[in-house]
């Protein structure tokens, strides 16, 4: 398994300078490495090298099909490999096929199978896959096929795409009509890394030329058959005089396939390195760059007049000694009496804090692990099984932070507000994912989670994650309340009119833009692995751009809080929320953007898919970074109160 890595120095004895390190020190130079149970094959002259049949992809639709769903060449008895939770999430349907090679021995125009006649559905289905631009996707030993990559200028660069079109459409010579034609003959062409001190060798590269030839023969001889448009014994497979093989109904399709084995210096561990390589790598890294300094530029500046804004004020209050200058208090001293205020709604919001706690322990253990290299693209679904069940782990922590600040605003029914935290947040996401899942499902699509995968899934969220969640509120709701710095008045006071510029909504709209801008570039790369078919795999700038994300949303909420608290309005809690929580409404509109520039959907149902998971995404991010601000929030305004002298 491949790994890629920088060497990057940061010196620091913290904690979160460790993990700075080790994020750095896995983003660029070209470094590999073996992971814990996974280990390489090594096959002889003459072994066998068994393909196997991936989903049928596409950009344009989003929803993927088995690749059995086109009337391709069949086995006896369709076997499906062994698939994580991750794999069946994304669609993938993993089959054998009929395709075998034997090791170092080449083969030549090899039929696949017998001929296969074309009927009004199959031609049907061709047609609409074609006009959709599918993918076929195969794997060999671990490794997807892939297919050499055309620059613009038609040079070919060693950058790959996944899988080769099922086929593409064209019109004769002196003919105006459209017509389909099926790549029905692949040109395999397998690498191999030799061990030069003995006979084995293990498989570094997969790739494939797809051509569409429409095979002509004298007599069919099943056992045996003998083609006109391309011999076995003949290197010379496909003449350029060769017609296509047009799809329609009644047509005979022979597919037939070459394989040849070339040597190759790429070492097992760094296999995968071509199929990672990003044609806008430059860009990503000065856009990434150029982002961070910004960012931390800002942190900075904010940090320094925070600081220096805040020393001030509590020196100037704790030095007001006489009555008449206590009573001429002004900005934040002056609402200590309403300041922790428990909010309305606090039940909900002890939901979404637990809930945002959840979330955040996921994605950080997840992170974590993707930058050790457990959970790189060599690891089929790996990332999507771990989000899983870490989620469903990390219940325990949902439970118990809800629990805390529930007993902190004197709540009594803890159960409710543990059944709550255990059951809205997960509810609504699998509410909609249900929704997507039965619009997939109506198109036939092997993205559509299987029933028995869907109760799984319940079983998980009601079978662990409930009773975690209970487990930890009951240890919140044990622990004694949290004190607050400063006494509560019995009578609210009035808070005075506000600048217009003070108004919740604008305030809360304000607070998103900085984290938002903190993430947007990384976005684009994320958004382009998951809709667009490509890899992602830089965890160690995803990982900066995470820690960012946390200082950002931080320090946004603690100055908007800071000015809302001098303009002697308390009502902190739920804008804390939602002001860093309101940089999910700009990742939504950003991902409207992104839809309309990027992709080329053009499916309503396909359509509806991207914007409901998106939602989900959207979501997600709104709990993540409403509960970061709230944190940072929150810890400042205990702080300053328990600085200043109230009598």
């Amino acid at each position: 398994m491949k790994k890629k890595m920088t060497m990057g120095r940061i010196s620091s004895g913290t904690a979160m300078g460790m993990l700075l390190l080790l994020a750095l020190f896995s983003i660029s130079s070209v470094h590999s490495f073996y992971l814990p149970g996974v280990a390489p094959r090594d096959f002889q002259s003459g072994d066998e090298l068994p393909v196997k049949v991936n989903k049928l992809s596409s950009t344009k639709t989003q929803l993927p099909y088995d690749f059995y769903y086109l009337k391709y060449c069949k086995p006896k008895k369709i076997l499906n490999s062994a698939e994580n939770l991750g794999e069946v999430l994304r669609g993938d349907r993993i089959e054998n096929s009929v395709y075998v090679f034997k090791m170092r021995e080449e083969k030549s125009c090899t039929v696949a199978c017998g001929r296969i006649k074309l009927d009004a559905e199959a031609a049907k289905n061709f047609k609409e896959k074609i006009d959709d631009e599918y993918r076929a996707n195969m794997i060999l030993d671990n490794l997807p096929v892939a297919v050499l990559r055309k620059r613009a200028d038609g040079i070919q660069s060693k950058t790959y795409e996944h899988g080769f079109r099922v086929g593409f459409k064209g019109n004769y010579a002196g003919s105006k009509e459209e017509k389909y034609f099926i790549n029905n003959h692949l040109s395999f062409r397998v690498m191999y890394h030799k061990d030069p001190e003995t006979d084995y060798a293990r498989i570094v590269g997969f790739e494939v030329t797809p051509n569409s030839i429409n095979h002509e023969y004298k007599e069919w001889n099943e056992k045996n058959p003998q083609l006109v448009t391309c011999n076995k014994d003949t290197k010379n497979l496909l003449p350029g005089s060769t017609v296509p093989q047009e799809v329609d109904a009644d047509k005979e399709v022979i597919f037939t396939y070459d394989v040849s084995f070339v040597e190759s210096d790429i070492k097992w561990a760094s296999r995968w390195d071509t199929y990672l390589l990003m044609n806008d790598d430059q860009i990503h890294w000065f856009s990434i760059i150029n982002s961070l300094m910004i960012v931390l530029f800002l942190s900075g500046m904010v940090a320094m007049i925070m600081m220096r804004t805040l020393y001030k004020d509590i020196s100037n209050y704790n030095q007001l000694e006489t009555q008449d200058e206590a009573q001429e208090e002004t900005g934040w001293k002056l609402v200590h009496g309403d300041a922790f205020r428990a909010p309305i709604n606090s039940s909900l919001l002890c939901v979404y804090v637990g809930t945002g706690v959840q979330i955040f322990a996921m994605t950080l253990v997840t992170m974590i692990f993707a930058l050790l290299g457990f959970l790189s693209p060599s690891n089929r679904g790996g990332l999507m099984t771990a989000m899983v069940l870490l989620w469903v782990f990390m219940g325990l922590f949902a439970g118990y932070s809800s629990a805390r600040l529930y007993k902190m605003f004197k709540g009594t029914e803890w159960k409710r507000n543990t059944l709550k935290t255990a059951f809205m947040f997960p509810g609504i996401l699998f509410a909609v994912f249900f929704v997507l899942n039965a619009l997939i499902w109506g198109e036939q699509s092997s993205g559509a989670v299987p029933f028995g995968t869907m109760f799984a899934l319940v079983c998980l969220w009601f079978g662990i994650s409930v009773p975690l969640v209970f487990v930890g509120s009951y240890l919140g709701f044990k622990k004694p309340a949290i004190e607050d710095p400063v006494k509560t008045n019995k009578i609210p006071r009035q808070i005075p009119e506000q600048a217009w510029y003070m108004q919740p909504v604008f305030s809360i709209l304000i607070g998103g833009i900085l984290p938002f801008g903190a993430v947007f570039i990384e976005l684009f790369f994320i958004l382009t692995s998951i809709w667009l078919n490509q890899f992602y795999y830089i965890f160690g700038f995803l990982f900066i751009v995470f820690v960012i994300l946390l200082i950002t949303c931080a320090e946004i909420t603690i100055v908007l809080c800071y000015f809302q608290l001098c303009s002697e309005d308390y009502h902190w809690w739920w804008r804390s929320y939602l002001t860093a929580g309101s940089s999910a409404l700009y990742l939504f509109l950003y991902s409207v953007f992104y839809f309309f520039t990027k992709l080329e959907i053009t499916k309503f149902v396909s359509g509806v898919l991207y914007f409901g998971y998106m939602i989900i995404v959207s979501y997600s991010f709104f709990v993540l970074t409403g509960t970061i601000g709230f944190y940072a929030c929150f810890w400042f305004v205990r702080k300053i109160y328990s600085s200043v002298k109230i009598d």
